[in-house]
C-alpha cells in the first residue's frame, strides 16, 4: 500500500494544491482550546498573537474552497461550508460505541465527523479519502488542533488490502457515486472486523418494492450519481455483501437548513438542483433527495 500512498500523495505537486501546502507550511505554531461543538471552535490562547495572524489564517482557508463540511470557527474566523455537518453527526452520534475502537470513516472530506469523533474514546481514528484538496483542508485544522487522526488518501476499494481492520467503518454519502454499490459494500465488508459495524447513509427512494432509480445523465445536476434503491433495495444489497441484522436509524429529507449556498464554496448547491417549479422533484424531475441511514452487522 505504500506505493499507492506514495503515488496518490504525489497530487500535493499539482498547480492548485502546491501552493495551499506552502501557505499552511508558513501559518503559526499556536497554544489553542478545541470544543467540539456543532462548529468546531479552535480558540486561541493568545488573542494578540491569533489578531497578528488572522489575515494569514484567512486568506489560507479561503484558498482551500470549496468547503463541503463543516463549520469550522477559529475565534471570529467561521468557515461556513455548504453542508450543515453537524445535523448528520447529531443523528449519528448516539448509535457511535466507539470506546477503545479502530474506526474508519471512508470519504472522509475533510474530517469533521473524524474531529467530532475525537472525544468519544476511539483507539484509533483514520479517515479514507483520495481527494488532495480536501486533504489540505484537513491539514490545515489539524495544524491548529494537532490531533493524531490519520488521513490516508484511498477510495474504498482499498478497504479489502488495507492492513488494519475497522470495528466501525462509516461511509456517508459515497454509495451513490459508486458504480457497482454491491462490490463496493463488499469492500466495506472486508475492512471490518468480525462482529464490526457498518454506519452508512446513501440516497434513498420511498417505496416499499425492492427497485433502484437509475439516473439517466444527472441527479441533482451531479454527474457520477448511479443507483439510488429503496429502503429494501439496499437492505438487500448489504445483505448480498455478506452484512446481518441491517438496521434502519433515520430517513430524512434534504433540506436547505442542511445543505445551502455560502461563501465558502463559491458553486451551486441544493436550491439550485430542485426544480424551481416544485422542490418536491431535481431539476431533472426525480424525487428530491432524501436519505436512509442504516447500521449493519458483519457477524
Amino acid at each position: 500500500m505504500q506505493l499507492l500512498r506514495d503515488e496518490k500523495f504525489r497530487g500535493l505537486n499539482a498547480k492548485n494544491i502546491s501552493p495551499i501546502i506552502e501557505a499552511i507550511s508558513k501559518l503559526p505554531s499556536c497554544e489553542v482550546e478545541v470544543e467540539l461543538k456543532d462548529c468546531i471552535e479552535i480558540i486561541f490562547n493568545d488573542k494578540d498573537e491569533f489578531a497578528k495572524h488572522k489575515e494569514l489564517i484567512f486568506t489560507t482557508a479561503k484558498m482551500m474552497k470549496p468547503w463541503r463540511k463543516g463549520p469550522f470557527c477559529l475565534e471570529d474566523i467561521k468557515i461556513d461550508s455548504e453542508w450543515q455537518s453537524f445535523i448528520k453527526y447529531n443523528l449519528l452520534e448516539p448509535h457511535l460505541n466507539l470506546k477503545d475502537k479502530v474506526v474508519g470513516d471512508i470519504g472522509c472530506n475533510n474530517g469533521y465527523y473524524l474531529f467530532r469523533m475525537l472525544n468519544l474514546g476511539a483507539k484509533k481514528l483514520i479517515g479514507f479519502d483520495p481527494s488532495m484538496l480536501t486533504f489540505t483542508q484537513f491539514q490545515f485544522i489539524n495544524h491548529f488542533i494537532k490531533s493524531d487522526i490519520l488521513y490516508e488518501p484511498f477510495g474504498v476499494e482499498d478497504l479489502s488490502s488495507y492492513k488494519t481492520k475497522f470495528d466501525v467503518l462509516l461511509c456517508l454519502g459515497v454509495l451513490y457515486h459508486r458504480s457497482d454499490p454491491i462490490s463496493s459494500l463488499k469492500s466495506l465488508y472486508k475492512g471490518l472486523n468480525s462482529g464490526g459495524e457498518l454506519i452508512l447513509d446513501t440516497f434513498m427512494i420511498d417505496g416499499e418494492d425492492e427497485m433502484v432509480l437509475t439516473p439517466k445523465d444527472r441527479y441533482s445536476k451531479i454527474p457520477n450519481v448511479y443507483f439510488i434503491p429503496t429502503v429494501n433495495s439496499l437492505k438487500n444489497w448489504c445483505y448480498r455483501a455478506g452484512f446481518k441484522g441491517v438496521e434502519v436509524l433515520y430517513t430524512s429529507q434534504t433540506t436547505s437548513q442542511e445543505q445551502r449556498k455560502t461563501e465558502w464554496i463559491d458553486t451551486q448547491s441544493l436550491e439550485d438542483f430542485l426544480n424551481p417549479q416544485d422542490s418536491s422533484k431535481t431539476i431533472e424531475g426525480y424525487p428530491a433527495p432524501k436519505r436512509v441511514y442504516i447500521l449493519a452487522k458483519k457477524m
